[in-house]
C-alpha cells in the first residue's frame, strides 16, 4: 500500500520534556505518572512500537481512551509517533528522556514489573505481536491470512474445537462441576456416554436444563463442592471450569473429586491466573483472586490426585478478564478415599 504524505501535525516534531531541575516538570511527570494506565502504555510502547488499536487490545480499553492518554504522554515528551500509512504507532526511548525522568520511570516500572496485571498485559502483548507475524502482507493488514478469514467464514469458528474433543473416549462418564448454564455439557453430551451437571444453585441448574431441553445423556443434580452428590468412584473426568475462585475450601474441595473419580480418573481446572481486581470478591461473589501452579501443588498434597501438568492458555486479546491457566490432574491407581 502506497505511503500517504504526512500532514503538518504528524511531520510537527514531538514535545520535548522539561529540563531537569525544574520542580514544575518534576510534578507534571509524577502526575503522568501518578495514572495506572499511562504507566501500562508506557511499559508497552517501551517494548515495542505499537498502534493505537493495538494498545487497546492489550490494555482492554476504549481506543478512545487509549488516544486521549498517548496525547497526554506524548504532550509532555513521553512518547514518540511515528506515522505508517494512516497509522500512527507510538515508542518510548527512556534514553531519550531528561536524567531525572528516566530515573522516574526506571523507578516507577520497578515498582510495577511483576504485578499481576502486568503480567497479563505481557501475555496479550505476545499475542497480539504474534498475531502481526502470521500476516505476510504487512504491520495491519489481516489478521491471522486469507485462508482463516475464508474458513472461517465458510465454516464457522467452533468446528476445530468440537472435533478435537472427538479424541475423548465415548464411554467416559464426565461430571460438570459448577455446571452453570450447562455451556460444557453441552459441548461434552454428544461425544461421551453421560455427562453429569452439579451446581448448587437452582436458577443456574434450570437455565441447564432449559438449554438441555431433549439431550437424553445429561443428567442434573444439586450439590456443594465440599459434598458432591456422586458415588464413590463414579465418574471418569471431572471438569471445573471457572469454579474454584467461588470455593471456600479448595483442598476439601479436591479430596471431595478425587473420591468420586475412578482410579486412573481426571480432573480438569480451568480458572483464572492471580490477578488484582478485588473489586470482584463484592461484585461477583469471587472467594479467591485468582490461583498459581503452586497453589494446585498445595491442594493436592493431601489428596489422591497428583498434578500432571499446568500452563497458562493463550489469551484472547478481545477478552476483560484476566488471563486464563489449565490444570490436568489424575487420581492415583488403586487410591481409596471415604468421606
Amino acid at each position: 500500500m502506497p505511503r500517504r504524505a504526512a500532514s503538518a501535525s504528524e511531520r510537527r516534531a514531538p514535545a520535548s520534556p522539561p529540563a531537569s531541575g525544574d520542580s514544575a516538570a518534576w510534578l507534571r511527570w509524577l502526575g503522568l505518572l501518578g495514572d495506572p494506565v499511562r504507566v501500562r502504555l508506557l511499559r508497552l510502547v517501551s517494548a515495542e512500537e505499537l498502534g493505537v488499536g493495538e494498545l487497546a487490545r492489550v490494555l482492554q480499553l476504549p481506543q478512545s481512551t487509549v488516544s486521549r492518554h498517548l496525547k497526554a504522554l506524548g504532550d509532555l515528551g513521553w512518547a514518540s509517533r511515528r506515522a505508517e500509512g494512516t497509522n500512527s504507532l507510538y515508542r518510548l526511548d527512556p534514553s531519550k528522556l531528561p536524567d531525572d525522568a528516566a530515573s522516574l520511570w526506571t523507578l516507577t516500572r520497578r515498582h510495577f514489573d511483576g504485578t499481576p496485571t502486568a503480567a497479563d498485559d505481557d501475555h496479550r502483548l505476545a499475542t497480539v505481536l504474534s498475531e502481526r507475524r502470521g500476516d505476510p502482507r504487512g504491520f495491519f493488514g489481516r489478521i491471522g491470512g486469507e485462508w482463516t478469514a475464508l474458513r472461517g467464514e465458510l465454516f464457522g469458528e467452533r468446528f476445530s474445537e468440537e472435533a478435537l474433543l472427538g479424541l475423548l473416549e465415548p464411554e467416559l462418564v464426565v461430571a460438570d462441576l459448577g455446571c452453570g448454564t450447562g455451556d460444557v455439557a453441552e459441548r461434552l453430551a454428544p461425544l461421551v456416554r453421560r455427562v453429569i451437571a452439579i451446581d448448587r444453585e437452582q436458577a443456574m441448574l434450570d437455565a441447564a436444563r432449559t438449554r438441555l431441553a431433549g439431550v437424553a445423556n445429561v443428567e442434573f443434580r444439586a450439590g456443594e463442592m465440599h459434598a458432591l452428590p456422586l458415588r464413590a468412584g463414579e465418574i471418569d473426568v471431572a471438569v471445573a471450569m471457572l469454579v474454584f475462585h467461588h470455593i471456600e475450601r479448595p483442598q476439601e474441595a479436591l479430596r471431595e473429586i478425587g473420591r468420586a473419580l475412578r482410579g486412573g480418573g481426571r480432573l480438569l481446572i480451568v480458572d483464572m491466573v492471580a490477578h488484582d481486581r478485588a473489586a470482584w470478591r463484592h461484585s461477583m461473589g469471587h472467594v479467591h483472586l485468582g490461583f498459581a501452579e503452586d497453589d494446585l501443588g498445595r491442594w493436592t498434597a493431601r489428596s489422591d490426585l497428583r498434578l500432571l501438568r499446568c500452563r497458562r492458555l493463550r489469551p484472547d486479546a478481545e477478552a476483560k478478564g484476566p488471563g486464563l491457566l489449565a490444570a490436568l490432574l489424575r487420581k492415583e491407581q488403586g487410591a481409596v478415599r471415604r468421606r
